[in-house]
């Protein structure tokens, strides 16, 4: 069963207490429900993946300034059928920043998040169940921008709140330098 992989990693991840185990326990709740859990196809939602990207000071985090979104976040995108999350991830990454040479900054799971992605195009609004990884970018790579952002920058972390106040990714800074 595809599934079987993330839900390992699932078992394998704790939570923060409040919000971000809810989210994690819905996530897993939908992903033994859907069979078509990985298919942008399932109209209610479905899983995506994405990646926070320390540099390689692990002073500043990789943002890209989303075009369909208007709002700075981390890389990441649909897993198209792929179960293989932190691969997804990492491809994104690569695909919308240009950043390839990376290293799991914490092995396994980083955060888990569910967000609503807005009607567009005549899409129904729907939910990303989000599987996070954390990694850290090898130096000396230069960003690319490609035709999902606006914009891709370095932001240091204490900057990182002007930018996107949104617990989602908050949560995500406040993890890395707790």
């Amino acid at each position: 069963m595809k599934r079987n992989s993330l839900l390992a990693l699932l078992n394998a991840y704790t939570p923060e207490n409040g919000l971000e185990k809810e989210m994690y326990l819905d996530t897993i709740a939908f992903v033994k429900k859907h069979p078509d859990c990985f298919e942008r196809s399932l109209e209610i939602g479905h899983v995506t993946a994405s990646g926070l990207v320390l540099s390689a000071d692990g002073q500043s985090v990789l943002l890209m300034h989303h075009q369909k979104l208007g709002r700075w976040l981390q890389p990441g995108g649909h897993c198209d059928g792929d179960p293989d999350t932190e691969q997804v991830a990492r491809k994104e990454i690569w695909e919308e920043t240009g950043i390839k040479h990376l290293e799991l900054y914490k092995q396994g799971i980083f955060d888990v998040d569910i967000h609503l992605i807005p009607e567009r195009k005549g899409l129904p609004a729907h939910n990303h169940f989000d599987i996070r990884f954390a990694f850290k970018a090898a130096p000396g790579q230069d960003i690319v921008v490609n035709d999902e952002s606006l914009d891709v920058q370095w932001i240091p972390l204490d900057n990182v709140r002007q930018l996107n106040d949104s617990e989602s990714v908050v949560r995500m800074i406040r993890k890395v330098t707790a």
